[in-house]
Protein backbone atom coordinates (compact mmCIF):
# COMPACT_ATOMS: atom_id res chain seq x y z
CA UNK A 1 0.00 0.00 0.00
CA UNK A 2 1.38 3.53 -1.13
CA UNK A 3 1.66 6.15 1.97
CA UNK A 4 -0.46 8.41 0.83
CA UNK A 5 -3.54 5.92 0.88
CA UNK A 6 -2.56 4.53 4.09
CA UNK A 7 -2.38 8.26 5.49
CA UNK A 8 -5.91 8.36 4.74
CA UNK A 9 -7.09 5.74 5.83
CA UNK A 10 -5.30 6.95 9.38
CA UNK A 11 -7.28 9.88 8.91
CA UNK A 12 -10.40 8.03 8.84
CA UNK A 13 -9.55 5.85 12.01
CA UNK A 14 -8.23 8.06 14.56
CA UNK A 15 -11.07 10.56 13.94
CA UNK A 16 -13.69 7.81 15.30
CA UNK A 17 -11.30 7.81 18.25
CA UNK A 18 -10.76 11.21 18.67
CA UNK A 19 -13.73 12.91 18.01
CA UNK A 20 -15.43 11.54 21.53
CA UNK A 21 -12.69 12.50 23.49
CA UNK A 22 -13.00 16.10 22.29
CA UNK A 23 -10.33 16.48 19.80
CA UNK A 24 -9.72 17.29 16.08
CA UNK A 25 -6.83 17.11 13.75
CA UNK A 26 -4.75 20.37 14.00
CA UNK A 27 -5.60 22.79 10.95
CA UNK A 28 -2.43 22.83 10.45
CA UNK A 29 -2.85 20.52 7.10
CA UNK A 30 1.07 20.44 6.55
CA UNK A 31 2.08 19.44 10.07
CA UNK A 32 -1.16 16.92 9.91
CA UNK A 33 0.14 15.84 6.88
CA UNK A 34 3.91 15.50 7.89
CA UNK A 35 3.18 13.82 11.26
CA UNK A 36 0.75 11.18 9.50
CA UNK A 37 3.73 10.73 6.82
CA UNK A 38 6.22 10.50 9.51
CA UNK A 39 3.88 7.36 11.31
CA UNK A 40 3.19 5.53 8.21
CA UNK A 41 7.28 4.94 8.04
CA UNK A 42 7.24 4.26 11.68
CA UNK A 43 4.73 1.46 11.32
CA UNK A 44 6.63 0.12 8.71
CA UNK A 45 9.51 -0.06 10.62
CA UNK A 46 8.01 -0.94 14.05
CA UNK A 47 4.97 -2.57 13.28
CA UNK A 48 2.16 0.45 14.97
CA UNK A 49 2.13 4.00 13.93
CA UNK A 50 3.73 5.13 17.07
CA UNK A 51 3.90 9.26 17.63
CA UNK A 52 6.84 10.52 16.03
CA UNK A 53 7.99 12.89 18.61
CA UNK A 54 8.18 11.04 21.68
CA UNK A 55 11.32 8.03 22.09
CA UNK A 56 10.48 4.61 22.22
CA UNK A 57 12.04 2.83 24.95
CA UNK A 58 11.88 -0.65 23.77
CA UNK A 59 9.42 -1.66 26.70
CA UNK A 60 6.38 -2.98 25.31
CA UNK A 61 3.98 -1.45 28.05
CA UNK A 62 5.76 2.07 27.90
CA UNK A 63 5.86 1.81 23.80
CA UNK A 64 1.95 1.03 23.37
CA UNK A 65 1.28 4.21 25.35
CA UNK A 66 2.68 5.95 22.01
CA UNK A 67 0.68 4.53 19.98
CA UNK A 68 -1.21 7.17 17.71
CA UNK A 69 -3.99 8.58 18.69
CA UNK A 70 -2.30 8.16 22.42
CA UNK A 71 -4.62 10.76 24.17
CA UNK A 72 -6.31 7.93 26.37
CA UNK A 73 -3.13 7.22 28.12
CA UNK A 74 -1.89 11.10 28.49
CA UNK A 75 -5.60 12.48 28.43
CA UNK A 76 -4.64 14.64 31.44
CA UNK A 77 -1.66 15.93 30.45
CA UNK A 78 -2.68 17.04 26.84
CA UNK A 79 -6.19 18.62 28.24
CA UNK A 80 -3.55 20.72 29.89
CA UNK A 81 -2.06 21.73 27.06
CA UNK A 82 -5.80 21.28 24.76
CA UNK A 83 -3.40 19.77 22.19
CA UNK A 84 -1.34 16.26 22.01
CA UNK A 85 2.42 16.57 22.39
CA UNK A 86 3.53 16.83 18.78
CA UNK A 87 0.64 18.71 17.65
CA UNK A 88 -1.46 15.98 15.35
CA UNK A 89 -4.31 16.92 17.61
CA UNK A 90 -5.75 19.47 19.38
CA UNK A 91 -9.38 20.46 21.40
CA UNK A 92 -12.17 20.96 19.29
CA UNK A 93 -12.57 24.19 20.44
CA UNK A 94 -8.25 25.58 19.37
CA UNK A 95 -8.81 27.89 16.19
CA UNK A 96 -5.00 28.92 16.51
CA UNK A 97 -2.87 26.29 17.75
CA UNK A 98 0.36 28.24 17.72
CA UNK A 99 -1.25 30.03 20.53
CA UNK A 100 -1.07 26.73 22.44
CA UNK A 101 1.92 26.49 24.87
CA UNK A 102 3.74 22.87 25.80
CA UNK A 103 3.96 21.85 29.19
CA UNK A 104 7.04 19.16 29.67
CA UNK A 105 5.73 15.93 31.13
CA UNK A 106 7.97 16.71 34.53
CA UNK A 107 6.31 20.69 35.04
CA UNK A 108 2.78 19.25 34.60
CA UNK A 109 3.40 16.29 37.27
CA UNK A 110 4.53 18.47 39.08
CA UNK A 111 1.70 21.05 38.83
CA UNK A 112 -0.68 18.05 39.71
CA UNK A 113 1.55 17.51 42.75
CA UNK A 114 0.69 21.15 43.91
CA UNK A 115 -3.11 20.31 44.38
Amino acid sequence: MDAKKRMDQFRTMFQRIIDPLGYKFSPDTELVDFLLEQEVMLEKEKGSPFCPCQGLKGEREYDMKLVCPCIPFHRDHYDAMKRCWCGLYVHKDVEDPDELVQISKKDFEASRNKC
